[in-house]
This record gives structure tokens, C-alpha cells and sequence, in this order.
């Protein structure tokens, strides 16, 4: 430890003397994290619909009806041909295109099956996978209400709710817990804190490093009566303290702009949060012994954060991947902490819930910092 305290004020004093190194710890997290926890969000509303009704009758008005008040379906255009309705989507006006046929009515009143044609366009999966299921459950629901009514009039249904109304005989009741609204914030903005915590630390260190090695002054701290361990921490616990103070920023910003209440342990939430931090911290370093300029460093930094974003389950769920990538996914070390952040935050997690999460974490931490020791230690060589 011998010349630690020295190499911490040195390290403070040139952040210090950098206001872009203030400026990219503190604004920048707190932009990306309005940015992107805005503009994220999974839920598909108004999906551009036009509709082709050559029924045109009160039953058929009511399904268009239908179709706009779900919110999943936005009429953007109303077709009066095939060709018309086919083009709609052909050159991209909409997404979903319904075709009422003539007989609609007709086939209802007298209790046959009357088909909708509805066209969608799959090239984003993601939006033709909301709009099937929709359009799917508006013709269900369509359905039981019409059969709810037939049931009624015959004096016979299948079953009966307590107060005598026809119903049908399952009823199944889900319970949403945590997220009740299924907003797309609760979920995402505590996987940003993880991320943007990552990006800052990561990207600090391994410049900060690597533009003394530029400059020529990390070859006069080697030959200065300063220990290995000592310029090692010198170098990465000022980060350390602005990648903590950092986390309280982007945490109230969490709290107080996009309305995520933490309901766990604050004081639990902490300590872990300096074990990623320190994580984080030995990749910087691991990242500044292998680069020898700073374009480099940036570009092996970029190199861990792509598997970062996409791996780890912050936007994607692991659950999902192909197993070798499932695998591939733990040996990432903000994976554990996107478990760890959403389960204090918004599960309301405790320590015995989150043993694996913490374990696998402590174990990336040592790694990581060893591997950095032992590289820096060979340069000092």
C-alpha cells in the first residue's frame, strides 16, 4: 500500500481538472436514462389498421368498433376494393389489414360461422405477434358476448355466475404482482441503472489508464517508491466513490421522474451496488493493461458492452436464448446485478433470495480484479 495516498490525491486532482470527466459521470448517465427509459417500451398500441367493411351493417360497424376501442388497433385508412386492401399493406400504409365480407350479417343472424380476414404484416415480429393475439382475442370476446346473449334468449347456458347471468364455466383470474399496469419502465429502468453504471466505470477506468500511458507519466509512477496494490486502488477508488455517488443520481432519478418506488432494502442495495461497482472497476483496469491507446481501449470496451446489453436480460429474456448463449449469459457480471436491482427494487427481495445472484457476482468481482493485479503486475515488471 505504499504510496496509495499519494496516487488517490493525484487521481482526484486530475478529475478535478477535467470537467468532461464530471460532466460524462454525472449528465451523460442521467440523459441515457430519460433517453432510453422513454423511448423503451414493449407495450403495442395503435398499430396502423385499415379496413375493408363490404358488409356495412349495424353488426359489422360494431366489430370496427371493437377493433378501435382495444387500443391495439389504430384505423388509419378504409379500403373500398381488394386491391385496395391488399396494397395497404403491400406498400407499408398499415400493418394490419381486416376484411369484413358481405354476408357477415347475414351468417350471425341466422347462427352460422362468420369469417374476418385480417392481414399482417409480419416483417416486425414484434408488432404482428400483438396484433395476432389481439385480433384473436377481440374475436373471442366478440364471440361469448354473442353466445352470452343466444344463452339468455333459450333459457339454457353452460353455466351461470351467483346472480344468474350465463357465463362461462371456467373462470380463470390472474393476479399481476409488482407491475399491475405492465408498465415497461419498472421493468427497464432498473435494468438501466445496471447498464449505465457498467458504461461510466467501465469506460473511466480504462481511459484514465491508458491516457497516462500516452502521456509517458505511468512509466514515472513505475519507478517511484509506490507499491503495486497501492497505485492499483490509487488509480480506481476515486471512480469507485463517483461511480457511487453516480448511482444515487440515476436511483432518485428512477424514484422521481418515472415513478419506480424501491420497495426493498435501501441499505441492502448499497453494499451490492459497490461489489458491481468494483466488478466493473477490474474490467476497466483488465481493459487498460491489453490496450496501448486509448482508441483501442474504447474499442475493447464497446466489445464487452454489446454482450452486456443483449446477454445479460436487460432487454431480452435469457429464458428465450439458445442455451450455449443461456450459458455464454453468466459469465457476464451484470447479469447478476439486473437480477439483483430488479428483485430489491421491485420484488422487494432479501439476501436468502438472492444468494446466487450475489454469489455469482462476488465470483466475477474476484476474477476480474485478480486478472487485473496479475496484468498490471507483469507491466510493472
Amino acid at each position: 500500500m505504499n504510496g496509495f495516498l499519494a496516487i488517490l490525491l493525484k487521481e482526484a486532482s486530475h478529475i478535478r481538472r477535467q470537467p468532461s470527466t464530471l460532466f460524462f459521470t454525472f449528465i451523460i448517465p442521467v440523459f441515457e436514462m430519460l433517453i432510453f427509459g422513454y423511448a423503451i417500451d414493449t407495450s403495442v398500441e395503435n398499430t396502423p389498421t385499415v379496413v375493408f367493411d363490404a358488409c356495412r351493417t349495424r353488426e359489422s360497424r360494431e366489430l370496427v368498433e371493437a377493433l378501435v376501442n382495444s387500443r391495439s388497433f389504430r384505423v388509419v385508412a378504409e379500403a373500398f376494393t381488394h386491391h385496395e386492401y391488399e396494397h395497404a399493406v403491400i406498400s407499408g400504409q398499415a400493418k394490419v389489414a381486416v376484411a369484413i365480407p358481405p354476408d357477415f350479417s347475414q351468417k350471425l343472424l341466422t347462427q352460422k360461422e362468420a369469417s374476418v380476414q385480417v392481414l399482417i404484416d409480419g416483417s416486425d415480429s414484434q408488432v404482428a405477434t400483438a396484433a395476432l393475439h389481439s385480433s384473436i382475442l377481440l374475436g373471442l370476446n366478440r364471440s361469448i358476448a354473442r353466445a352470452k346473449v343466444y344463452a339468455e334468449a333459450q333459457q339454457a347456458a353452460v353455466a351461470r355466475d351467483p346472480a344468474g347471468r350465463a357465463t362461462l364455466p371456467i373462470d380463470i383470474r390472474p393476479r399481476l404482482l409488482y407491475n399491475p399496469n405492465l408498465e415497461s419502465a419498472h421493468f427497464f429502468v432498473p435494468g438501466l441503472i445496471g447498464i449505465i453504471m457498467q458504461v461510466v466505470t467501465l469506460f473511466l477506468t480504462s481511459l484514465a489508464v491508458v491516457r497516462e500511458r500516452e502521456a509517458g507519466t505511468l512509466e514515472q509512477l513505475f519507478v517511484t517508491p509506490v507499491g503495486r496494490v497501492g497505485l492499483m486502488l490509487g488509480k480506481i477508488v476515486p471512480y469507485a466513490v463517483l461511480g457511487f455517488v453516480e448511482t444515487l443520481v440515476v436511483l432518485t432519478v428512477m424514484v422521481f421522474v418515472f415513478q419506480v418506488p424501491i420497495r426493498g432494502d435501501l441499505l441492502l442495495l448499497m453494499p451490492l451496488s459497490i461489489l458491481f461497482l468494483l466488478t466493473a472497476l477490474g474490467m476497466g483496469l483488465l481493459i487498460s493493461t491489453v490496450a496501448r491507446t486509448q482508441l483501442e481501449a474504447l474499442q475493447f470496451a464497446f466489445m464487452i458492452m454489446l454482450p452486456s446489453f443483449l446477454l445479460s436480460g436487460f432487454v431480452f429474456p435469457r429464458e428465450s436464448m439458445p442455451e450455449p448463449i443461456y450459458w455464454l449469459g453468466y459469465a457476464i457480471p451484470v447479469t447478476y446485478f439486473l437480477e439483483i436491482l430488479r428483485g430489491i427494487i421491485l420484488r422487494a427481495a432479501e439476501w436468502n433470495d438472492l444468494v446466487p445472484h450475489i454469489r455469482g457476482l462476488a465470483v466475477c468481482c474476484v476474477v476480474l480484479l485478480t486478472l487485473s493485479v496479475t496484468r498490471f503486475r507483469k507491466q510493472l515488471d
